[in-house]
């Protein structure tokens, strides 16, 4: 059983609401930066209970428990007494957040690396909530559009830039982990997260989607645009995998045939190395952010 300092994890629920208060959804983090509630699957076997995301009722579902609701947070926190911080989910309206982690263990220069981003791509980086990681790294907060889904990442932009997206969350300020406590930047904790820059957004968001098939059109162009999100799920590498599936699984279910496609999208990635209720979880939760049912 992990330890209880009451006291820590007072001062955890209590930036935990402070973040929930500006419209961040939160769930309690324990010090090793993971959710402090255990899955109450995880002992079930793999087809009891199928991508479930809380609809069981019961919390320990990670990033899906998150909450604004000041009862709820208390009850997460309650459940969670070992708790020493909090996470903040991205991607959930209204802000749809952005993390950009700038990574210092890397032995790269990732504010350097970004800033080459920048003078590449002609953008800048707002002035937004910059939050300050116990090894010397950097957190940057940005808003997305609500009708873009942004995936997670890890040095896919550049070495040492790790994004959190959909599904992601960031670890808040005033968490305090094994390696020390997370704090805002000076003169940047009461600044709301500045819209991402249209250039970055592009290079965060993958490929354009394919056009929904127009009425009356033949049954064959749906097949071939379900053909092509498998093949593209197909030559995911490591790193990459979960989410090629999951923007893969966005586009099928956007454009009317998600159900149909889980079927080959879960047999191309347990293909690629996914287990197969990774791959179903991964679906369900395409399903879910794109508000549809039956994956």
């Amino acid at each position: 059983m992990a330890t209880i300092d009451r006291q820590v994890t007072t001062l955890a629920l209590a930036h935990a609401l402070s973040a929930a208060e500006r419209g961040l959804a939160v769930i309690p983090l324990s010090r090793t930066k993971l959710p402090a509630l255990r899955s109450p699957h995880r002992a079930a076997p793999d087809s009891a209970t199928p991508g479930c995301h809380g609809e069981c009722g019961r919390f320990g579902h990670g990033v899906y428990d998150a909450s604004t609701d000041p009862r709820r947070i208390r009850e997460l926190f309650a459940a969670a007494p070992w708790a020493s911080g909090y996470g903040i989910a991205c991607g959930l309206p209204p802000h749809h957040l952005i993390g950009v982690d700038l990574d210092t263990k890397s032995g790269t220069d990732s504010t350097a690396a970004l800033r080459e981003l920048a003078l590449r791509h002609l953008f800048t980086i707002p002035e937004t909530v910059v939050v300050l990681t116990p090894s010397g790294g950097r957190h940057l907060w940005l808003r997305g559009p609500a009708d873009a889904v942004v995936p997670n990442s890890a040095g896919r932009l550049a070495p040492g830039i790790d994004i959190r997206g959909a599904g992601g969350y960031l670890v808040g300020p005033g968490s305090r982990t094994e390696h020390g406590v997370y704090g805002t930047a000076p003169g940047t904790a009461r600044l709301a997260p500045a819209p991402c820059p249209s250039a970055l957004l592009r290079l965060l968001t993958p490929p354009p989607r394919t056009r929904r098939a127009a009425p009356g059109a033949a049954a064959g162009t749906t097949e071939q645009h379900g053909q092509g999100l498998v093949q593209f799920v197909l030559t995911a590498h490591a790193g990459q995998r979960n989410t090629r599936l999951f923007w893969a699984a966005c586009r099928a279910y956007e454009n009317g045939f998600g159900t149909d496609l889980a079927d080959a999208l879960t047999d191309a990635a347990v293909r690629t190395g996914l287990t197969y209720r990774e791959a179903r979880s991964t679906i369900a939760s395409a399903a879910r952010m794109t508000g549809r049912r039956g994956a």
